[in-house]
């Protein structure tokens, strides 16, 4: 019997990429039979700085070896300690964040449901505005403020206290979400109550690798901190460096109540997150929001060697910014060429989506792509976005090659 049959139906992207994959290094995946593969998915931006960066894994191994702790609960280890100074100092510090950090448990749907939780307990309200599009996780917490009808219809449940707003360019930038938000909390017969929270991803990864604009945000940042409602900003999957600076929300001077931050911050692919928040938000009880495997030492071991080795100055997040100067040329060269069949091509630092007419198109280049020996996967309503998502350590030889076997894989869908 195949030991894979034994999995649940509920797999998905070994679907799409049918090989058994064995080894990894940097910006590549090696399968069993041999035959590497080009990762421009990177763990859905889990692996940041590639797989098996070798400071990490020197920094992991040394721990191992020297009989670290590995589980601790909210226990004081020196693992902890060594990362909340590294955080602080290197994180927080220099962008002058008064954030309480807070361990909710090793994922972020974890994060999420502890912002969330926080957000409601701080003001006695219950209502969370969410945009379209939004992906914040799979618990139910998370789940009832992602769009995504599919994700949604497996709660079994109903899916309450959210209040949905257009994201920014919803429907061609038809609708003003902040306006209507503005609007209705004017009127005492619109029905809407005060939320508690509003909670957004400023590029938008699962819904389509869809950027807000700068000045969207702040608007988003000036009216919650005008109406007295707590700004939640899901940094999963775009933080820790992803469009550049650590945390995405960084190039519109937005500053956020509540972080959500998990996926890179371990640098290796270990589960790990964090909940950050002003200080005086913390009014937890001892015990009152908690989790068997918030204490995973090991991810603490990486996170801090992640630290030390990018995050010393500015070099990764001008690279970055630089590279991504280069994937919108790239990118939009390619738009352009077919642009019967590829309406955009849109993004920011090293994530970006090249969006297509037809939905079964995406999948089709996607295929290709892989056939060629390049991981990238889709996303969006329809899954009709190739999305892609490079290490920021990869190579520039690297970056152009994923492209150019990209650039292959657009013309053969189209052709096929």
């Amino acid at each position: 019997m195949n030991a894979f049959s034994l999995e649940s139906e509920v797999r998905s992207y070994s679907r799409n990429w049918p090989v058994v994959f064995d080894r990894a290094r940097g910006s590549r995946m090696t399968a069993r039979d041999g035959r590497a593969y080009l990762d421009f998915f990177a763990g859905a931006s889990a692996l940041n700085y590639g797989h098996n960066h070798p400071v990490l894994k020197r920094a992991l191994l040394d721990y191992l070896e020297r009989d670290g702790v590995t589980h601790s609960l909210d226990m004081l280890t020196a693992a902890k300690e060594e990362f909340l100074d590294e955080f602080g100092a290197r994180v927080l510090a220099p962008r002058r964040l008064d954030y309480k950090v807070q361990f909710p448990g090793p994922t972020g749907t974890n994060s999420v449901e502890a912002a969330l939780k926080l957000a409601r307990k701080v003001t006695g309200r219950q209502t969370v505005v969410a945009f379209t599009g939004g992906f914040h996780g799979m618990s139910l917490g998370s789940l009832a403020v992602t769009g995504n009808a599919a994700k949604r219809g497996g709660a079994g449940v109903p899916l309450g206290h959210t209040w949905r707003l257009p994201y920014d360019g919803f429907a061609d930038g038809g609708f003003s979400g902040l306006r209507l938000l503005d609007a209705m909390l004017d009127d005492s017969s619109s029905g809407l109550d005060l939320p508690a929270a509003v909670i957004v991803e400023t590029v938008q990864g699962e819904g389509g690798v869809k950027p807000a604009g700068h000045a969207w945000l702040a608007d988003l940042a000036e009216l919650c901190e005008r109406r007295g409602i707590l700004l939640i900003v899901d940094d999963i999957q775009m933080g820790c460096g992803r469009t550049g600076p650590f945390f995405s929300f960084e190039a519109a001077g937005v500053t956020p109540d509540i972080v959500c931050l998990s996926k890179s911050l371990s640098g290796y692919g270990l589960p790990m997150a964090l909940t950050l928040f002003r200080a005086e938000l913390d009014v937890w009880q001892p015990g009152e929001h908690n989790g068997t495997f918030r204490g995973n030492n090991p991810a603490f071991v990486t996170a801090t060697a992640a630290l030390r080795e990018f995050w010393a100055d500015s070099a990764l997040e001008k690279q970055t910014e630089v590279r991504g100067a280069l994937f919108e040329d790239r990118l939009g060269e390619l738009a352009g060429r077919y642009a019967a069949r590829v309406s955009a091509r849109r993004g920011r630092g090293l994530v970006w989506g090249l969006v297509f007419r037809e939905a079964a198109l995406a999948r089709r280049v996607a295929d290709e792509a892989f056939a060629r020996g390049l991981l990238v996967e889709t996303s969006g309503s329809d899954d009709e976005v190739v999305k892609l998502l490079p290490p920021l350590t990869a190579t520039d030889e690297e970056l152009a090659e994923g492209l150019d076997i990209l650039d292959q894989a657009v013309a053969a869908g189209v052709d096929g």
